[in-house]
């Protein structure tokens, strides 16, 4: 390794870069090009990795909710288009008959006009118990969540979206304690929430199921049926059991499959991580096929180098210069212009990332957070970089000890 501390080796591979510029530069940019692309699809998939889990870290992601439709089957004397109203009677045949279930949570679907001062705006909202915040946590702005008190007094408290804050509230206005009105009956605001976009509906408020059963008049009815299996069993195989269940309890067709309708957490889960993963092996296949293009452009020009110093190189071998010296030297040549090349990449990658990252730190709804690749990645980039330098150093290197000295001599 002493020759790399040589200031010849160094002088000849600055000469070689130097000796034509323009084709040093062409040639460098299929390199940097590759390790840029890479880089940036690597940090972006990244991004989007962290949002996902961003979305869903407060989220029992082996769940599944389950709300009533209309048949569209007759069945059983009864007509097609009847409405399926669940109730508690449901939750509880859940909790007894399907193994594999840890949680039922009841709740209950709500549409109310709530106001304040001169303001009054439509909204979709929850009557729910405290155990759906364990399960599927708000990301609080303001205030708490309602807990067993709430249920157990049937108190008449409301936690609100940010939608509905910025509606009802001045900016900065602090809304815990104050009063706004749901359907003309006061309710005092203990919190305020983000609410999570995973695919299902949002939902604008929340207040206690107690409270939503007595003012709505619901009695023992339930709109929604949150499900949550434990991690060893399949969500799939939980939700089939559980609307097999659902049809026997209410003369339900067993082909009819729009008179229980909802979404299953688990398999949108699923079929994200496997876009996840799609996305990372797409963006390495890219990344190192780009590379691989740039690393043979840098082993045709190094060849048409050779071509060029075949004088030069048949001077050196007469005065003693063995194969493996001309051998070495055209290989670092060629794992530096791999190396300094990879090198602007990641400089360049990891700008375009920063850009990005300020581009939507700032959004509401950012496709990605956070995109950044760890320095793992980027010392494996370099070293895939300098395999790849080596190895197509090789045949131009060949090609170089091949030369005769006499016939290299008499080249004009």
């Amino acid at each position: 390794m002493k020759f790399l501390l040589e200031k010849d080796t160094w002088r000849e591979v600055f000469e070689s870069l130097t000796k034509n510029k323009l084709r040093s530069v062409l040639t460098m940019v299929g390199v940097w090009w590759g390790i840029l692309l890479l880089i940036a699809l690597l940090g972006s998939a990244k991004g989007i990795e962290n949002n996902f889990n961003a979305v869903f870290k407060n989220f029992a992601t082996n769940s599944l909710f389950i709300f009533g439709g209309r048949t569209t089957i007759p069945f059983k004397g009864y007509q097609e288009g009847r409405q399926i109203q669940m109730t508690l009677d449901d939750a509880k045949s859940i909790r007894e008959n399907i193994p594999g279930v840890e949680y039922v949570v009841p709740s209950i679907q709500l549409q109310s006009n709530l106001s304040r001062k001169r303001l009054n705006s439509s909204f979709t909202g929850r009557g729910e118990i405290p155990l759906f915040d364990v399960l599927a946590k708000k990301d609080l702005i303001y205030g708490r969540y309602i807990n067993q008190n709430d249920i157990k007094e049937r108190r008449k408290v409301i936690v609100i979206s940010d939608d509905v804050y910025k509606q009802l509230f001045e900016k900065g206005e602090n809304p815990v304690n104050k009063f706004i009105k749901a359907n003309d009956v006061s309710f005092k605001v203990i919190g305020v929430y983000k609410p999570a976009n995973f695919g299902g509906p949002i939902i604008d408020f929340n207040m206690p199921y107690s409270t939503a059963q007595q003012l709505y008049n619901k009695g023992d009815d339930v709109d929604v049926l949150m499900i949550t299996g434990y991690p060893e069993f399949d969500i799939n195989q939980l939700d089939a059991d559980v609307k097999l269940l659902l049809k026997n309890l209410h003369d339900i067709n067993p082909e009819d499959n729009r008179a229980l309708n909802g979404f299953n957490l688990g398999e949108r889960f699923d079929q994200l991580t496997g876009f996840l993963t799609g996305m990372q092996f797409l963006t390495w296949f890219v990344g190192i096929a780009t590379l691989i293009a740039g690393v043979f452009a840098i082993g045709g020009i190094l060849l048409i180098s050779v071509k060029e110093r075949t004088k030069e190189i048949g001077v050196r071998r007469a005065l003693g210069a063995t194969p493996f010296v001309i051998k070495r030297q055209i290989i670092i040549e060629s794992v530096s212009i791999s190396l300094i090349s990879g090198i602007l990449g990641i400089i360049s990658g990891g700008l375009i990332l920063m850009l990005v990252n300020h581009l939507v730190s700032g959004a509401e709804n950012p496709i990605m957070r956070n995109p950044s690749v760890s320095t793992g990645m980027v010392f494996l980039a370099l070293l895939i970089v300098t395999v790849l330098g080596t190895l197509i150093g090789l045949i131009p290197a060949n090609k170089a000890t091949n030369v005769k000295p006499i016939e290299a001599l008499r080249e004009e």
